[in-house]
């Protein structure tokens, strides 16, 4: 069965292709540091508070692409798990001011070697002759999503259907 020849073939859609390659970088994520006992998300916010002192919960979503509500209960669950803890800042009793604890510090050295591997296995599925622009590639969309993000409160989706290039 050949199929519809006007529907493009999922071995050519970038889409598609990036929803795979992060499957993958989420399977071997699991091997690695899943074990330790963080989620990929967990492991990103702990990496975050931990590179920003007293960083703001606001900030964290920006940090690290994760929406707030989701940032909201992770950073509920870290706390709960001892790993952050939160205060009003004295500037703005509505901002909690994020700092990351010594069991929370112990979480990230355990988890690093882990999260280092993944890195690695990430990158030695890749031909060494195009790891620099496979690495470059991924750098260059991460900052376009920051940059539609900063563009518009609007959901990204709709932000990037609208958008219209020069």
């Amino acid at each position: 069965m050949t199929g519809n020849k006007d529907v493009k073939q999922l071995s050519r859609s970038p889409y598609h292709l990036l929803k795979r390659a992060a499957q993958y970088a989420a399977y071997v994520y699991q091997g690695e540091v899943g074990k330790a006992g963080l989620t990929q998300r967990q492991f990103t916010v702990l990496i975050a508070v931990d590179q920003n002192e007293g960083v703001s919960q606001t900030a964290l979503v920006k940090m690290t692409g994760i929406d707030r509500s989701t940032l909201a209960d992770l950073v509920a669950r870290l706390l709960a798990q001892g790993y952050l803890q939160r205060r009003r800042t004295k500037d703005d009793g509505r901002t909690n001011s994020v700092r990351i604890t010594s069991s929370g510090k112990r979480m990230l050295k355990l988890a690093q070697p882990g999260a280092d591997e993944v890195d690695k296995q990430v990158l030695a599925a890749v031909p060494v002759s195009h790891r620099k622009s496979f690495t470059e590639a991924l750098a260059l969309l991460a900052a376009e999503m920051d940059r539609v993000e900063e563009e518009s409160d609007a959901k990204p989706a709709l932000k990037i259907k609208n958008r219209r290039r020069a």
